[in-house]
């Protein structure tokens, strides 16, 4: 079971992962922002690191790739799914719209930067 807290910073790194797989112009990754935010929300850079990697291996075993099966949370594969699905049916329905709406709150978080 995810904590709140692991939910939110999940359901944030999913929503900005699927703007740059949909490739919204104007978004790049910001990794030290998404640590740093994820560390506030979690409570410790390793906290962060820890659902970023297990998000990581939730992405290799959807693709099939191999992944470190410590790192890999259920729960994480199961939800990350889901949020990934909704964001990327916004983004294909109205992708102008989504992009914006998408990246720009990506980006205030601090998970994606502006170029």
């Amino acid at each position: 079971m995810l904590s709140d807290a692991e939910a939110t910073f999940l359901d944030q790194l999913v929503t900005a992962s699927a703007v740059l797989e949909q490739r919204c112009a104007g978004f790049e990754v910001n990794g030290a922002g998404s640590v740093q935010l994820g560390a506030r929300l979690l409570g410790s850079p390793g906290a962060a690191m820890a659902m970023i990697d297990a998000y990581s291996a939730a992405i290799k075993a959807r693709d099939g790739e191999t992944y470190d099966p410590g790192k890999f949370r259920p729960e994480v594969f199961e939800v990350a799914g889901k949020t990934f699905k909704r964001v990327r049916a916004e983004l294909i329905k109205n992708p102008t719209r989504a992009c914006a709406d998408f990246g720009d709150a990506s980006a205030e978080r601090g998970l994606l930067r502006r170029y």
